[in-house]
């Protein structure tokens, strides 16, 4: 049998994820029947089907379920090694990254961060696909560079820490509990909240906070992640709790307030870069961990609320 053409790797990962050859034509920027001529010659390679036909989808065979993880390792080695030989000029590169990362992480970065890529790598582009989109598994770099997410959640890849967040309220500026003289965390947790929605196990420091204090909150609405909440509760009598940075962010042009909580129950949110080992010393991931680290290190200059005076203490029994 003849040695496989390396051209056609690109094409078995896309199929083996896709499983599916208009989507795989599509992500490829090729014509279906280009796509559909690749798999005829890996399944002729492999002597094996690869993909069929369950009821209306196409399902992996046992082999080609096999193969998943040999392929994606294969193209970090491919990229690893076609990158690190080409070297890595940010002024003249023309190259395009991808960084996943929440809607929340990217709001506060994308600022900081053109701005090193306007001095220093002009005809560079990042773009940012949402981290919900992935598990945070290693086989998954092969279509990143960079995933930017929260730490204790079992994110796979080397990493750093990029910056940290504590969590404030925010409600609407008319809101009456900004008229209480005090708040503790059990008025908090009956007032009606929006809360951001993550995944069915998915717990957030907000989550834990109750739980650690044994409330309940009295959820009346609910979105997805944390960006939309600041504009949700405007004009309402919604409260949410959001990263404080996500709150100055959103009182530029939201009607809302944000209130503290005291030092004894703050709740903080930890957010890392991750990358595939085998890019440690690719001069262009390198190069864009330390863009990423520089933007982010100016996070809580250019993110400061102007919170309100009172802040939320501990419940009258705890």
């Amino acid at each position: 049998m003849k040695h496989l053409d390396l051209n056609l790797l690109p094409q078995l990962q896309v199929l083996l994820e896709l499983r599916n050859v208009s989507r795989a034509a599509e992500r490829l920027q090729l014509s279906q029947p280009a796509t559909s001529a690749a798999l005829a010659r890996l399944r002729r390679h492999f002597d094996d089907e690869l993909l069929v036909r369950v009821g209306r989808v196409y399902e992996l065979t046992p082999f080609a379920q096999a193969l998943v993880p040999l392929v994606e390792e294969a193209m970090q080695y491919v990229q690893r090694a076609t990158r690190v030989r080409s070297g890595f000029d940010p002024a003249s590169s023309e190259r395009t990254f991808v960084i996943a990362a929440s809607d929340y992480a990217t709001t506060l970065m994308v600022v900081p961060l053109r701005r090193y890529l306007r001095t220093e790598a002009p005809g560079v582009t990042v773009d940012f696909i949402p981290n919900s989109s992935v598990h945070g598994e290693l086989s998954e770099f092969s279509r990143m560079d960079l995933l930017v997410g929260p730490t204790g959640y079992r994110l796979q890849g080397a990493s750093r820490h990029v910056f940290r967040d504590t969590f404030a309220a925010v409600v609407d500026a008319e809101h009456p509990i900004l008229e209480r003289p005090a708040v503790n965390l059990e008025d908090l947790a009956t007032s009606p909240h929006a809360v951001g929605f993550f995944g069915e196990d998915i717990h957030t420091p907000p989550d834990r906070l109750f739980e650690a204090h044994g409330l309940h909150r009295n959820v009346a609405a609910v979105a997805t992640g944390f960006l939309p909440l600041p504009w949700l509760v405007e004009g309402t009598d919604l409260l949410a709790m959001v990263p404080r940075m996500l709150a100055a962010r959103a009182q530029r042009g939201a009607g809302i307030a944000v209130i503290d909580f005291s030092d004894d129950l703050e709740t903080s949110l930890v957010e890392a870069m991750f990358w595939h080992p085998s890019r440690d010393e690719d001069p262009a991931n390198v190069w864009l961990r330390s863009a990423v680290q520089r933007a982010c290190s100016q996070l809580h200059h250019l993110h400061a609320p102007d919170a309100h005076p009172v802040t939320i203490q501990r419940t009258d029994s705890g």
